[in-house]
């Protein structure tokens, strides 16, 4: 039986090219690291080229590195978010933000007095059920497992003076976290969950700069 060479050959381009469209849809998601060549550089910023699927997410990255790298600042970050629970909503967007002002709440120990106005397991576990829904001091009680009012009082006391918490105005005797700290709470969250999930990110290290 003769071969016939020339649908042959039309199969195999056929396959080429079904490879190469595959190709297209794999190679942008994956990450910076898994690709060969030098990065491109802005300033003293490496380019994370590839960094998430999502082609708008990595508009916006390429964006900040840009920023960053001619600013010559440590860095430049973006995040917004939605959180919605007990009829109540907040939603937040920030962009460009420079992380230098970000660090300076370390040395002017803003970051400690926050950490430790909230650093206790029944803190965050009230913090935790009046995200949730507005709580009143006795369901902080029975749902944070408290054994008396007087404990409540103690550990909303330091969160209500940090204007975290504050007394609904329209539910008198329930407790809300503050509207305009929801997103803080949240986005500490956040941080907390990078420190032990690093998904999506990528990190380079010059040991030669340091010596």
């Amino acid at each position: 039986m003769d071969r016939d060479f020339a649908t042959e050959l039309d199969a195999l381009k056929q396959q080429m090219a079904d490879m190469q469209d595959m190709l297209k849809h794999i190679l942008p998601t994956l990450p910076d690291c898994a690709k060969d060549g030098p990065k491109p550089t802005v300033g003293h910023v490496k380019k994370m080229v590839g960094m998430h699927p999502d082609e708008n997410l990595s508009a916006v990255l390429s964006k900040l590195e840009d920023a960053c790298g001619e600013s010559g600042t440590t860095g430049r970050i973006a995040y917004l978010g939605v959180f919605a629970s007990g009829n109540r909503q907040s939603t937040w967007v920030k962009n460009d933000l420079d992380t230098d002002r970000l660090l300076s709440l370390i040395e002017n120990r803003t970051a400690e007095k926050v950490l430790s106005c909230i650093g206790s397991n029944d803190r965050l576990n009230m913090l935790l059920a009046i995200l949730r829904k507005p709580r009143t001091v006795a369901e902080l009680v029975s749902d944070c497992g408290f054994s008396s009012t007087g404990q409540v009082y103690h550990h909303l006391k330091p969160l209500l003076t940090a204007d975290l918490v504050a007394e609904d105005k329209h539910q008198r005797g329930s407790y809300i976290v503050q509207p305009h700290r929801v997103q803080g709470v949240i986005m500490l969250l956040a941080g907390i969950a990078d420190l032990v999930d690093q998904t999506y990110t990528q990190s380079s290290y010059d040991a030669q700069a340091d010596a």
